[in-house]
């Protein structure tokens, strides 16, 4: 599903309104029927019942003019309140402003002080708050009037349903400008906006219902968009359907290079998340002081004792060794627990420089590419990164607050500066390709804030690159079946799930997807 920043949805409703001869006026009232449909369906009948809207100046107000004429026809009670004077309301918003006034709904301009106790006693009797206030164009910060209207938004208890996007909500990034309008419910216009899936919006959006207003399909697709909505669907139509005479051999080869003393467990959860997803031999190389740890740790996985530091931790002697593995398999995963020793730094770049296979690269191999991502450039096969955003913002030279304000910006860039695919972790995952396509992940729970689960989606990415998935399709598949592995695993409980919980549960996310 494709996702529209602000800028383009206002391109698509120009071509709509310009080329196509369809009046603005038009998709308002599509946007404002729809809203109405969303109302009946989780509040029906509307009759009798009591709505205060909210608008703005703008379009946005418009729309919420549109819904006060169809809840009124239908017998329900409507107060809009107007933030501001009728007269600065142009266009087609005063058209149905206009219309609304004729029809003897009660409009209150909120434009002096003694207003603000009729706001609140409506809000506080009403069932149901439409906020039509902002939309998708706002920028800069809430005050004023409007971050006081916002606050009573908020404290009424309400149902709250927001008009195309939360008010505060950025329509890009999800960041909120201050104060936004948490919505019950959000039916958003056209085409979904981006910052309605990225945290913080994503959490003021509350339900999200997209609303076909009568845009051409074919405006759609003959725009370039980038921005994709990973859903269970499309990953259905990835994922490898495994043949019934299938054998190991089949499912792909897979070598790990993780782990150093103290940090068995991360290797040990990347070679079960591959395990887990599918593939069909996986051998971990480690430090070969692990070996007796890691053979209890492990059962059906194959491990390869590697040359080691005195801290126990991969040596440069042990490059030969991981590079002749890499050519005996299918894909290389490389980093979760390996340690911060220059010299396992240093091995880690020279691997990455000479495989020749496809790479994912997590954790401390990622460490060692700080001031080092030229060399991905070069890489024979396009190598997945993927970084959580404190080893993001290392690479970048960003804080780790900027990386976070902007998810989809910033891996986008970086994608397409180390010719790479980024995938960076967080509550939303957002993958991001070289030639700007960016896909955000949907799945997922808070419960997944744990040790060991960036591990695992690392083993679950390389393990579908083992069983034949393109890099591409194996990092958008592998974030989606990692985050319903920890919605699967969070139904025993969230709190307290660990990612060993998230790895047995891959099994169960496959079958949910594509029914094996």
């Amino acid at each position: 599903m494709k996702a529209a920043t602000a800028s383009e949805m206002r391109g698509i409703d120009g071509i709509a309104i310009n080329d196509y001869g369809i009046p603005g006026a038009v998709l308002m009232e599509n946007a404002g029927v729809a809203v109405v449909r969303h109302l009946e369906t989780i509040m029906e009948p509307l009759s009798e019942q009591k709505f205060c809207i909210l608008a703005g100046k703008g379009n946005n107000g418009g729309d919420g003019y549109v819904i006060a004429r169809h809840i009124a026809n239908q017998g329900g009670k409507v107060k809009v309140f107007l933030l501001g004077e009728k007269e600065a309301v142009s266009g087609d918003a005063r058209v149905n402003l206009d219309i609304i006034e004729l029809m003897g709904i009660d409009i209150i301009e909120i434009n002096n002080e003694r207003v603000w106790d009729k706001v609140k006693v409506t809000a506080t009797f009403a069932d149901c708050l439409v906020d039509a206030l902002l939309g998708t164009g706002f920028r800069g910060e809430i005050s004023g009037d409007m971050a006081q209207l916002i606050d009573i938004i908020n404290a009424a208890g309400k149902l709250v349903v927001a008009v195309d996007i939360p008010s505060g909500v950025d329509a890009d990034t999800g960041r909120i400008y201050g104060k936004a309008v948490r919505a019950t419910h959000t039916v958003t216009l056209g085409l979904p906006k981006p910052g309605l899936f990225l945290y913080p919006g994503a959490e003021y959006a509350g339900e999200l219902t997209v609303a076909d207003i009568g845009i051409p399909t074919a405006i759609v697709a003959g725009q370039d968009i980038k921005q994709n909505i990973i859903m269970a669907d499309m990953i259905g139509k990835i994922l490898p359907r495994r043949s019934p005479a299938a054998h190991k051999g089949m499912s792909g080869r897979l070598a790990v290079v993780a782990g150093s003393r103290g940090l068995s467990g991360a290797a040990a959860m990347a070679a079960e998340g591959a395990l887990r997803v599918g593939a069909g031999l996986i051998t971990l190389a480690a430090p070969a002081s692990l070996q007796d740890i890691l053979a209890v740790k492990l059962t059906e996985i194959m491990t390869k004792p590697l040359v080691e530091t005195l801290a126990g931790t991969i040596g440069q002697g042990a490059v030969p060794e991981i590079i002749e593995l890499a050519s005996g398999n299918d894909v290389l995963a490389i980093g979760p627990g390996l340690g911060g020793q220059e010299e396992t730094l240093a091995a880690v770049r020279a691997v990455v420089a000479a495989a020749e296979c496809p790479l994912v690269i997590d954790a401390d191999a990622l460490n060692a590419l700080v001031g080092y991502t030229d060399i991905l450039v070069d890489c024979s096969a396009l190598p997945v990164l993927t970084p959580h955003p404190g080893e993001m913002a290392r690479l970048t030279g960003l804080s780790i607050e900027a990386v976070n304000a902007d998810r989809v910006r910033v891996a986008r860039q970086a994608a397409g500066e180390w010719g790479s695919i980024v995938v960076l972790k967080g509550a939303r995952t957002v993958v991001a390709f070289p030639d700007g396509e960016v896909y955000i992940n949907t799945s997922g729970n808070a419960g997944m804030a744990t040790g060991g689960t960036g591990d695992a989606l690392t083993g679950i990415i390389a393990g579908l690159i083992a069983q034949g998935l393109s890099s591409h399709d194996a990092a958008v598949a592998g974030v989606y079946v990692h985050g319903l592995a920890g919605d699967v695993a969070a139904a025993a409980g969230m709190v307290g799930m660990a990612a060993t919980d998230l790895i047995k549960a891959v099994p169960a996310a496959l079958y949910g997807i594509k029914g094996y």
